[in-house]
Parts: structure tokens; C-alpha cells; sequence
């Protein structure tokens, strides 16, 4: 992600983010993330935000790399989780075969449409043969910017899967559901994981 708009919205609220998101447990998602990668896997958190599921991931034994193209959010996981996260963009994952599995909850989403292809196959050359993707989007078919000024593109399920297809993916599960946001109510979202 680099639409600035979007990086000065999470500086701007960076703390009120991490106080939203941060959790001291792992949620239903992240536990079968965890119990799904091998004993002391390497994974790699991308658009880890404040850092907290980072940690749990560290604590759970799993090799930990974090990137977030926000500052402010690195400084949060660093102070706050101490996860030795790194200042980086999408477009600077060009890692080879690496990864048991990759983490992109809900960061993915404020990347341009036609940038999500290349980000896919990113991933997927990052990730080992059969390696992990957990995936979550927000839910709908528009593009637009919500009242902090975060941009925001929203998919479909049926387009979700062909993207996933088209990068290599083979789809594994999909949750649905609603979670209220930063500065809006309720909005449906999907969690989908796929492998390599």
C-alpha cells in the first residue's frame, strides 16, 4: 500500500486503531492459522498493522517476519508487542519460496484492484509449495474511501476465487461475517484461506 491518503489517515489514528484491533488472545481465525502451520514455521505478516497478532504468533513458537507500510503502526508493534516489525510496501515482497504461511488480515484491501493480480502472485511465489494464506476483505464491489479518508476496494466472493485461481491458489475455506470498523458501523467482510 502506498496511497498516502491512506498512510496519514493511520498516522493520524494510529493509537485508536491499535486499541481497536489489539487482543490479548487468539481469535477463531488466527488459532486455526497457528495450529494449520508446522511446529516453528516461518510466516510472514503482511500489513501487520499494530503487531498484536504478530506477537501471538511469536509466542506460539512460529518464526515471525512483520511488515506494514505505516510507520506509525511499525513504531505501535515495536513499543507496544515488541515485534521487530519492518517499514514496507506490497510491492516490496520479493521473497522465493519462504513462507509456511502469510498473514494479510485485512490489509490487502487498500490496495487498487488492478494492482491485487501482481500482489497474489507475489504472495504465492513467497509462499512454500502447499504453504498458508489467510486472507481478509471486506465484502461488496465498489471502490472508495471511507470518512477518515482510508481507501477501501471491496470484492466478491466469485471474484475473490478467480483471483486466488488465476495466482495459483488452490481455495481452501471462506468465513463470512460483519465487524464494525475504524469510523463505521458494522460492514460484511470474508476471511478466506487458500494454499500454494
Amino acid at each position: 500500500m502506498s496511497d498516502q491518503e491512506t498512510l496519514k489517515a493511520y498516522a493520524s489514528k494510529a493509537q485508536d486503531y491499535a486499541n481497536l484491533v489489539s487482543r490479548t488472545e487468539p481469535d477463531g481465525d488466527l488459532q486455526a492459522f497457528l495450529d494449520a502451520i508446522p511446529q516453528g514455521g516461518r510466516v510472514l505478516d503482511l500489513g501487520c498493522g499494530p503487531g498484536n497478532s504478530a506477537r501471538m504468533m511469536s509466542e506460539a513458537g512460529l518464526q515471525v517476519e512483520a511488515t506494514d507500510a505505516s510507520p506509525e503502526m511499525v513504531a505501535i508493534a515495536k513499543e507496544r508487542h515488541g515485534v521487530n516489525a519492518q517499514v514496507q510496501s506490497f510491492d516490496e515482497l520479493s521473497a522465493q519460496n519462504l513462507y509456511d504461511g502469510i498473514w494479510a488480515n485485512f490489509s490487502l484491501l487498500h490496495a487498487p484492484r488492478a494492482d491485487m493480480p501482481r500482489h497474489l502472485a507475489a504472495i504465492h511465489t513467497a509462499l512454500k509449495l502447499g504453504g498458508l494464506l489467510h486472507l481478509g476483505l471486506k465484502t461488496g464491489n465498489s471502490e472508495e474511501r471511507d470518512e477518515a479518508g482510508r481507501f477501501y476496494v471491496y470484492y466478491t466472493e466469485a471474484e475473490l476465487r478467480d483471483l486466488l485461481s488465476d495466482a495459483g491458489f488452490k481455495f481452501n475455506t471462506i468465513r463470512h461475517g460483519e465487524m464494525p470498523g475504524l469510523v463505521r458501523g458494522p460492514e460484511p467482510f470474508m476471511i478466506v484461506t487458500a494454499h500454494a
